[in-house]
């Protein structure tokens, strides 16, 4: 099947995760140990503040600055909304939009093959979370981000929050307890962040492991709608993977996508065009089998 896709570089050398960084191991455990001081940090506004940031931070940083916008460009917009969504991603403490982009479309030019950075055939908790955990040494990174980002690297902001998106999250932290005490620092932060690592994780191992399929691509991706719940439509994985420069990844009835809706509001208002989208001819559903 014709595919819309992604310009990737052809050379096959790519970058080995050689190196265990305990320091990434430790912030993770951390944060999820952050978690306990819920029972005596909790406030009805702290809640209602982790679910609001979660929104913006995860869901219109993420899902549409970091992915559709930054890694796929599905659509256009100004440099303006362009650099406040990758601020937005910035603070979720996923690294910054270089580091972040790299990865996802290396990703797509190996999905579930040697060279994936967290191929689901390496196992669903490696796939999850323990990729993360080993990096590339420095000259592969470098080699790893002038491959994949170098729209990216050429512009001096992205560069600035692949660099301070750790002090730029510590300012936030400060922000949140000024604003609200410790209820709002460890709702807004340690819970906020769990919960999108956690939502973004599953894209990356159940929607390439639970779920149905629309399309025959040669990789394990998967249509998993407790997933696109949670992660405002990404879930909707497999028909990603077959039309990977879509904005719109829910392509059914029921495929509900938030972040497409998002795009669309843009778009209706006059901030985004070109929103790119699968051609009506192609979307002949193959298979609906369960993965």
């Amino acid at each position: 099947m014709a595919q819309l896709s992604v310009a990737l570089p052809a050379s096959p050398a790519v970058p080995v995760r050689d190196q265990f960084k305990p320091i990434k191991a430790a912030f993770i455990i951390a944060m999820h140990l952050g978690i306990i001081a819920v029972f005596w940090q909790t406030t009805w506004a702290a809640v209602g503040l982790c679910i609001l940031l979660h929104a913006l931070f995860g869901g219109l940083g993420i899902c549409v600055g970091y992915h559709r916008l930054l890694t796929h460009r599905s659509f256009k917009c100004s440099k303006a909304l362009e650099y406040t969504l990758a601020l937005l991603g910035t603070l979720t403490l996923e690294g910054g939009p270089i580091d972040w982009v790299a990865h996802h479309r290396q990703h797509h030019q190996y999905s579930d093959e040697e060279g994936d950075p967290h191929s689901a055939r390496d196992g669903f908790f490696w796939s999850h979370v323990l990729w993360m955990f080993w990096t590339a040494n420095e000259k592969d990174f470098n080699e790893l981000t002038e491959r994949y980002t170098p729209d990216l690297l050429r512009q001096p902001f992205y560069r600035f929050l692949g660099r301070y998106y750790l002090e730029l999250s510590a300012v936030l932290a400060i922000l949140l307890y000024l604003l609200g005490g410790w209820p709002f620092v460890v709702w807004g932060m340690c819970v906020r962040l769990v919960i999108t690592y956690h939502s973004t994780w599953f894209v990356n191992s159940a929607s390439h492991t639970f779920g149905y399929r629309n399309f025959d691509v040669p990789d394990l991706s998967t249509n998993c709608w407790w997933v696109a719940l949670v992660t405002y439509g990404e879930g909707w994985h497999n028909n990603h993977h077959a039309f990977p420069t879509s904005a719109r990844h829910g392509l059914r009835s029921w495929e509900i996508d938030l972040s497409y809706g998002f795009i669309r509001l843009l778009k209706s208002v006059g901030l985004a065009w070109d929103v790119r989208t699968p051609p009506a001819d192609k979307l002949r559903f193959e298979s609906s089998r369960a993965a």
